[in-house]
């Protein structure tokens, strides 16, 4: 029989390649080991469909990396006893990174998977999988202090570690795989049986099923449950959900009223199964609620002028997404979702520049303004509300870099939750004209009081993105102090120790910047007291700096106070050689107790945008405020 024979030679190709992925992936070999094994039990089961995929490999590889995954999360980072400092190093580095950002690395250089099949693979577009690609490799050679062109070297090198793991034969998996279907075929067997008695009743009942290929009538008739009391601060089961109907997303002629531009018209509209699911900018996945119950995505565009060439891109684009959810809770965790999706749109240079709470419109609505500025540079204007079981988006995108009306796609918003409250999922309607009050942005990462990329804008002549590092404690130094004010968030204050510190520099990884540039936030936490006497201290030594420091000189740019927020920012230059001079922004905030000071330091070529520096520092007091 063939079928063994062939199974038995891809067994014995591919296992030590994929045991290599899943260790490196988790850094933990008996888990990975066992995922790779019953990884081959299940391609055996499925080797009739599995042979004519084309690669075995790559069907096989996303159940080893997932089971290896599931057994690896129960316990924190595993480390092997007496491994090589070496190897150790480089299961530090990847232990460093988001599970993401290492399955994007394995994939480009453990799997020598092409582009187009790693971003299918993640769930990502060819464009958003490059840039993961490039941050994962820029925080793996960062952690591991290496260059990055040893990255495939250094991961190369774990398999001193897995080529010493043993096999069973290849006869054994063979075996476990046809139990494995036998068993499968047994359970499906009784399934089957008990469906026929279900479909008996459905059929001699009156009210039963009828066929129909009627989008709205998709909901299946049961016998109502038996009432029971719900527990104490549990929720009351949520009723069935109606499937989602076209005629509840806005037409073009609703985007045309509220939005600038002429010939708005709808693309097409779909419930956003194909493809990879990433219609819109800085989606993350393809669905926020991933138990969602129905969704639809509608695309509209503006026509192209005439004679604008074949390669053109539409000046204006705009989209709405719309999911009903199970229960309200799981729209608000959904609706939270879409918030950080683009709160921390992690899509090329895509910078958030404010975001406003939108007044009167549904359950809960918010606008964010962001702006890409990759070339051509795309300004774009995103709506998110939730009514009930239902969250519905709109997003729309010009090229160029004006915010065009936002109290217009506040509008829009308001008339795509007035399509959907009045369903049987729905909440509040929009009530009145909608309101846009300014807000902090929504919390995001794994620091979220500390700048994310997003925050921050572009630099004269880098057109790359930027990296955070992960964020590190501060031990001893502050890569945010200037030699002005040389603070430190360690120690005490006024008899109080400094909590919660945390740090992280900002890179542009690829851009040949010059060694003295850089951008650095520090942050931590005091007594509001005591943290008011930090800000002081700070600023008393800005002040002083002139007469203290021969050559400075210390301009004020930014200062307001408000209660116990207060934020201030100042220019720095000093003069470290006759033919030298470094030149600093610097700002210092709080609060209450929450402190956080950053810094940037332009060269010649490398700055930003006049005010770029205060609306960053501004950013950074928003990260500090909403932050959990």
């Amino acid at each position: 029989m063939k079928d063994p024979e062939e199974f038995d030679a891809f067994y014995k190709d591919a296992r030590a390649r994929l045991l290599l992925q899943a260790y490196a992936l988790t850094g933990d070999l008996p888990a990975a080991r066992s995922s790779v094994r019953d990884g081959f039990v299940l391609a055996w089961h499925h080797w009739r469909k599995v042979a004519r995929t084309g690669s075995a490999e790559a069907w096989v590889r996303p159940h080893v990396w997932q089971h290896a995954h599931r057994r690896h999360t129960a316990r924190v980072w595993h480390r092997e006893k007496g491994l090589d400092p070496e190897l150790h190093a480089t299961l530090e580095a990847l232990g460093q990174l988001s599970t993401t950002q290492r399955r994007v690395l394995l994939l480009a250089h453990l799997a020598s998977t092409s582009m187009p099949d790693l971003a299918r693979e993640v769930g990502m577009t060819d464009e958003a999988a490059a840039r993961a690609l490039q941050h994962a490799t820029a925080q793996f050679s960062l952690h591991r202090a290496a260059p990055s062109t040893q990255t495939a070297l250094l991961l190369r090198r774990l398999s001193s570690v897995t080529d010493e793991v043993r096999w069973p034969r290849a006869s054994i998996v063979r075996r476990a795989g046809t139990t494995r279907r036998r068993t499968h075929t047994l359970v499906g067997a009784v399934a089957a049986v008990a469906a026929v008695g279900v479909a008996g009743a459905l059929l001699t009942e009156p009210a039963g099923l009828r066929p129909t290929l009627d989008r709205a009538a998709l909901a299946v008739p049961s016998a109502p449950p038996t009432p029971t009391a719900p527990s104490e601060g549990a929720l009351a089961p949520a009723p069935e959900a109606e499937p989602l109907p076209e005629a509840a997303m806005v037409p073009a002629g609703a985007v045309a009223a509220q939005v600038p531009g002429q010939g708005w018209s709808t693309l097409e509209t779909s419930d956003n199964t194909a493809g990879d699911g990433l219609l819109m900018p800085c989606r993350a996945s393809r669905y926020a609620d991933p138990q969602v119950v129905d969704a639809l995505v509608r695309e509209f565009s503006v026509a192209t002028p005439p004679g604008s060439g074949p390669k053109a891109q539409p000046k204006r684009l705009a989209w709405q997404a719309t999911e009903v959810s199970r229960s309200r809770k799981a729209a608000k965790d959904g609706f939270r979702t879409v918030e950080g999706w683009y709160s921390g749109c992690t899509q090329g240079r895509t910078q958030l520049l404010r975001t406003s709470t939108v007044e009167g419109v549904g359950d809960e609505a918010v606008q964010m303004v962001l702006r890409d500025w990759a070339d051509p540079v795309r300004t774009y204007v995103l709506g998110v509300a939730r009514s009930g079981r239902y969250v519905t988006t709109t997003l729309t995108s010009v090229l160029g870099s004006n915010v065009e009306n936002p109290p217009g796609n506040a509008a829009l918003l308001g008339r795509a939750v007035d399509a959907l409250c009045d369903l049987a999922p729905g909440g509040a309607c929009t009530t009145g004209p909608t309101r846009l009050a300014p807000r902090d942005a929504e919390p995001v990462g794994a620091s979220p009081r500390l700048l994310v990329e997003t925050d921050l804008p572009p630099v004269t002549t880098v057109d790359r993105p930027w990296v955070a590092t992960r964020a590190t404690r501060p031990r001893g130094g502050n890569p945010a102090a200037t030699r002005c004010d040389q603070t430190v968030f360690t120690g005490k204050v006024g008899g109080q120790p400094v909590r919660d510190a945390s740090t992280r520099t900002y890179l542009v990884p690829g851009a040949k910047l010059p060694v003295e540039f850089g951008l650095s936030e520090t942050v931590g936490a005091l007594p509001p007291r005591q943290a008011g006497g930090f800000v002081d201290t700070v600023r008393r030594r800005m002040a002083s700096c002139e007469d203290r420091e021969l050559g400075s000189e210390v301009v004020s740019t930014l200062s307001r106070s408000n209660g116990d927020t207060e934020l201030h920012a100042w220019r720095v230059s000093i003069e470290v050689s006759d033919d030298t001079v470094v030149r600093y922004d610097m700002a210092v905030g709080r609060v209450g107790g929450r402190l956080m000071q950053v810094a940037f330091v332009p060269t010649p070529r490398v700055q930003m945008a006049d005010g770029a520096f205060a609306a960053l520092a501004g950013r950074a007091l928003e990260r500090l405020r909403a932050a959990p």
